[in-house]
């Protein structure tokens, strides 16, 4: 059984920054794409970031050259590095794998997500 939790997220003031970690179990790295999503209030689920088994990375325009994303084998973790928050970064963070090696950004191809995790950037 995949289970995908989400920690990390909180209040932090904008310019901050803050790490997110995805703690995967029933899935292997080596067989599954990994990304980020989120989604404010009101809005749709937007893709932030994804990796590959090959460690290919992609981001939103909104977050390249701010948030990074990057996997810990030995600890079975993908964690989202963010930096320079905005308030507009605020939103519901996810944690999604595939069962493609690569995923990119339509949700749609992710198989399994986590519960979500709150950022909240003010000003």
């Amino acid at each position: 059984q995949v289970q995908l939790v989400e920690s990390g997220g909180e209040l932090v003031q904008a310019g901050g920054s803050l790490r997110l970690s995805c703690a995967a179990s029933g899935l292997s790295f080596s067989s599954h794409g990994m990304g980020w999503f989120r989604q404010a209030p009101g809005t749709e689920r937007e893709f932030v970031a994804a990796i590959s088994r090959s460690a290919y990375k992609d981001y939103a325009d909104s977050v390249k050259g701010r948030f990074t994303i990057s996997i810990d084998n030995a600890k079975n973790t993908v964690s989202l590095q963010m930096n320079s928050l905005e308030p507009e970064d605020t939103a519901v963070y996810y944690c999604a794998a595939s069962r493609s090696l690569y995923a990119g950004s339509n949700p749609r191809v992710y198989d399994y997500w986590g519960q979500g995790t709150q950022v909240t950037v003010s000003l």
